[in-house]
């Protein structure tokens, strides 16, 4: 929300979201129970130009611009060795915890989680299911199609049980600013509705 409130670009949003990071940390608790849950974040930040995934872990973090085709993110880390952007530190915290030896390619997911890198886009989870359903549209993604995407529980991107998609929002950015940008968002807690 600062992102968006203090920055008029994608790449200031993120400048705007990592200096606060570094400065005040993460934290808190993720649900409204008193049950203890945290986790780091992944942001998609874009404008009608340029678009960056921004992921964290604590204090540290990892940035990638995207290039083109499509990208997403979920509940695990997803950038891997093209990074554009880093905290000045990341490498080094790494090493100094021996998660890195600092000879092989720097793999910020493989560094920072216990996620497989190699099987993030073939196993059953969310990213993957997201990845295939993104990938079979490519080309001619449509504010329809997002829709249709968000609302797919059979995939697990709109997820049922003890934790439930509370929202989704889907945004149309043309690249001609003459053109107003239009944003959906769900009005209920079940995306599907």
């Amino acid at each position: 929300r600062l992102g968006l409130e203090r920055a008029d670009t994608a790449e200031k949003a993120l400048t705007v979201i990592v200096d606060l990071l570094e400065k005040y940390g993460q934290g808190g608790n993720c649900m409204e129970s008193h049950m203890a849950f945290t986790y780091h974040n992944s942001f998609l930040i874009a404008d009608r130009k340029e678009a960056w995934v921004l992921e964290t872990s604590g204090k540290y973090w990892a940035a990638e611009k995207v290039e083109g085709g499509v990208r997403n993110i979920s509940n695990q880390l997803s950038i891997t060795t093209k990074i554009d952007r880093e905290h000045p530190e990341l490498k080094e915290y790494a090493k100094s915890n021996g998660w890195w030896d600092g000879e092989k390619e720097f793999d910020f997911a493989a560094t920072y989680s216990y996620v497989n890198t190699a099987r993030m886009t073939t196993s059953g989870g969310r990213y993957c299911e997201g990845y295939k359903l993104l990938n079979k549209h490519k080309g001619s993604i449509t504010s329809e199609i997002m829709v249709e995407i968000l609302r797919d529980k059979e995939s697990g991107i709109n997820m049922e049980g003890g934790f439930m998609t509370t929202g989704s929002m889907v945004s149309v950015l043309p690249q001609q600013p003459n053109l107003p940008c239009i944003h959906f968002f769900t009005g209920t807690p079940d995306p599907a509705r």
